[in-house]
């Protein structure tokens, strides 16, 4: 029922914006003017002007624009805890927040590819991944929205309708890892090795990241209290330096089978089993599987693994 609901909004959304000039073959305005002669995207043309993008979306481009519809726009009002008044009073966050929907270039629904990094012109990245036969996209802060209408043709690019507005990453690789409930152990640790602050710092990087269950396991694999684990700070720091991986790898952009190096220098695999989950293979011949993938901060992506991988001796 819900589908079905979703698929008639869609179906009313997608004539709405036809009668403005869209569809699938060139629109007759640019993206500026489409967004003010929309009604569900009369918000979105609000917040463009208040921020001084509308002769950006009203030039040449081309550009790829995720509209947020009105409905998109009061949720994050609620979300946000601001009046729509303040919201539009407030340049530099709207300045911030549409240039994070702005994509370089003229991006079809054909032309996506699921699951890859997508980075927008205001910096970066989100990701849009099919779910059956929708497109979902997951923001910086790891929040969801869903394509409701793609293809929407204007004389400068393309607006493809979302369902909720997305917002850039608020934290690093370090901050995520230490609002992560399951990851306590993992934060003390890099903090006494101090890569907490290289996780601080500009990157990307991609790390591995083991559960506090799996360094509970190591410290009885090697005879010691959790609390002697992370005085051993030799040992911490060589054992964690093989979790990162110097450069932003989502999910569906781990190489399979191909030896990937860590910032330790070493190396580890990554392949998948039948059931297509991933697996990470380290140099002493342990299995870890990925138990939670592409959980995104400002600096890169995390993966989170059941087992603390180990170089070879």
């Amino acid at each position: 029922m819900i589908r079905w609901i979703r698929r008639m909004t869609t179906i009313a959304l997608l004539g709405l914006l036809t009668a403005c000039g869209g569809g699938n073959t060139e629109g007759d305005t640019d993206i500026a003017a489409l967004a003010q002669r929309a009604p569900e995207l009369t918000t979105m043309a609000e917040a463009v002007e208040a921020a001084g993008l509308g002769a950006t979306l009203s030039g040449p481009g081309p550009y790829t624009v995720l509209a947020p519809t009105n409905a998109a726009f009061d949720a994050l009002l609620t979300e946000l805890g601001m009046t729509k008044q303040a919201l539009l009073a407030d340049q530099a966050l709207l300045q911030t927040v549409l240039a994070y929907h702005v994509l370089p270039g003229r991006i079809a629904r054909a032309d996506i590819v699921p699951g890859r990094a997508v980075e927008p012109v205001g910096g970066g990245f989100f990701k849009i991944d099919l779910s059956g036969s929708d497109l979902v996209v997951t923001d910086g802060r790891n929040r969801t929205a869903r394509l409701q209408a793609t293809d929407i043709s204007a004389t400068n690019g393309l607006v493809h309708v979302i369902d909720r507005v997305l917002l850039p990453a608020d934290r690093d690789l370090t901050e995520t890892v230490q609002a992560d409930g399951g990851l306590r152990r993992l934060a003390a640790a890099l903090t006494a090795t101090g890569l907490a602050t290289t996780l601080s710092g500009p990157g990307p990087y991609t790390l591995f990241a083991p559960t506090d269950a799996a360094f509970d396991a190591l410290a009885a694999q090697l005879a010691m209290t959790p609390a002697q684990l992370l005085a051993d700070v030799p040992l911490l720091t060589r054992v964690l330096a093989y979790h990162i991986v110097d450069a932003r790898v989502l999910r569906a952009e781990v190489p399979l089978g191909v030896p990937v190096t860590t910032r330790l220098g070493r190396a580890f695999t990554v392949g998948a089993d039948t059931a297509g989950r991933l697996q990470v293979t380290d140099e002493c011949g342990c299995t870890a599987e990925i138990v939670r993938t592409d959980l995104m901060g400002a600096n890169g992506v995390i993966h989170v693994v059941n087992k603390v991988l180990q170089p070879a001796p």
